[in-house]
Formats: structure tokens, sequence, C-alpha cells
């Protein structure tokens, strides 16, 4: 035993000093060793297929290094316990039937499901959800709807941009999406979506704390690190820590759960019903 470490050990020292691209492609034909753990060996068209054509010479050698080192130690892994584990300790029979029956019951759940999961989920339901689990939807952070620019801080269009993005006209907004788009150096809308602060903050470089402790009439205006920029920020609607989080936030994520409670039914009915399947057909019988 002894004696076979070091000849492993002496293997993966010395084929960093001998071993490169060129050596490999040179010294070796694929049939013969590139390297030996004992009794097994790794020939040249096991390693070649590794590397991708055109892959430098260095990178090629990191990617056969670290593949026989990989292979290496696994090998020495597994002799040294086939060497000193006992043949009970050997013995994995029942490990290996059990984690065959797990995938296979797994594999069949997950056909059962896929052929038979309805992910069509109704605005009446995740409203109904909403509604009856408002306490698991509390906001851990502020969330925002907001829109966020970074601007010459001497344009001539920054407070009519913000004027309009302030108003309650449709067609005030649009004039004002439409110029920041057009004078902007950076126009983000968020898709008129909520999103948490830190988004927000990260537009503007800064925490959220700080951020939002600029806020003054619905606008952040911070001037930018860059010299001669201004990041202006309109926040459109607000939930604070703390808050129950609007229905629009958590939409997806409801519907991510309901769908889960279905595949969870699913599941376990298929369960009862091939219990009861095999106790009507006399597969399953308690004395």
């Amino acid at each position: 035993m002894r004696h076979f470490l070091i000849s492993a050990a002496f293997i993966l020292i010395a084929l960093p000093m001998f071993m490169s691209c060129k050596a490999i492609s040179s010294r070796f034909d694929n049939g013969r060793a590139v390297a030996k753990v004992g009794h097994h060996r790794l020939t040249h068209s096991d390693v070649a297929r590794l590397v991708p054509p055109g892959t430098s010479p260095e990178d090629s050698m990191r990617l056969v290094m670290q593949y026989i080192n990989s292979w290496a130690a696994d090998l020495v892994y597994a002799d040294i316990a086939e060497a000193q584990l006992s043949k009970q300790e050997k013995d994995v029979t029942a490990e290996l039937e059990a984690y065959r029956k797990a995938l296979l019951k797994y594999r069949y759940e997950q056909r059962y499901v896929n052929e038979r999961l309805d992910t069509n989920v109704t605005t009446e339901e995740i409203e109904a959800y909403y509604d009856s689990h408002k306490q698991d939807f509390i906001a851990s952070v502020p969330v925002v709807k907001a829109k966020f620019m970074r601007i010459s801080s001497d344009s001539p269009n920054i407070e009519t941009i913000k004027k309009k993005m302030a108003s309650k006209s449709e067609d005030d907004i649009f004039f004002a999406d439409s110029l920041a788009s057009t004078f902007a150096d950076k126009f983000t809308g968020y898709g008129d979506k909520w999103v948490p602060v830190t988004e927000l903050a990260k537009d503007f470089g800064t925490d959220y704390g700080s951020l939002l402790a600029q806020m003054k009439n619905s606008f952040i205006q911070i001037r930018d690190t860059d010299y001669g920029k201004v990041n202006i920020a309109y926040i459109q609607d607000f939930a604070n820590t703390g808050d129950v989080l609007p229905l629009d936030y958590c939409r997806q994520e409801i519907k991510g759960i309901l769908i889960g409670i279905r595949r969870h039914k699913l599941v376990s009915g298929l369960e009862q019903d091939l219990l009861e399947d095999a106790r009507e057909n006399g597969k399953f019988v308690i004395y």
C-alpha cells in the first residue's frame, strides 16, 4: 500500500514537469498511457477529447492536469477504501437498491405530474390566495414603483421632465418618458413594475437608506460622481419595510405557490391511488 501511494504521488508531481499540449500530442499515441495509478491507466485518447479545438496551450494544459488530478484522486480513494474497509463496510447493495427505487419513484412521479399538472392560474385564484395570506407577504426592504434618469445637470429639460413625470395625465407621462429617453444619458422605467428599493439604489451608487433620506415630494435628486451629471428618480408608489407587499409584486410568487400546491396534491393522490389499487388487486395485504 505504501509503495502504491508513493507511485501515485510521484505521477501527480512528475506529470506537470513533462506534459504540455505539444508533449501530449507528440509523445503519446491514442493507446499509450499519459498517467497511471496502480493498475489503472489513463490514455492519450482519454484526455485529448477534453480540449476543445482552438484552445490555447496554457488552457489546454490546465484542463488536462485538472482532469488527471481528479481522476487520480478518485482512484486513490477507491483503492484505499477497497483495501482497508471490511467486507461488511464495502457491501453497498442495500444503499444502491434504495437509491434505485427512489430514483425510479422520482422519475415516475415527474412523468405523472407533467402529464396532469395544470399550470394555468387565474387572476381570481391569485387574488384569493393573496387576500387570505397577506401575513406571508411582508416587505423586508421597501419596494417602489419608480423612474430613474441620469442627465446633464445643466439640461434645460430637467424641470419639464420632472413636472410631466409627476402628472396624472397619461399624455404628460408619455411625453416625460419620451424626453427622458431622448435627452438623458440613462433612463429606466423598470417596466412600471414594483422593484426592491435596493435595485434603484444601485443606479445611484449608494445604499437605500441614504437614498430614501434624500426623497422630497416623491423625487430623489443627487449629483452624480461623474462631473456634470445628476441622478433623478421619481417615486410613483412606495411600500415601506413591514408593510404588506403589493399584489402585483407578489403575483409570480403566488402563481408558483399555487402550482406547487397542485403538484403536491397530485403526488399525494398518486400514492393513495397506487396503494388502493394494490389492495384491490391483492398485491398489498396487511395481516
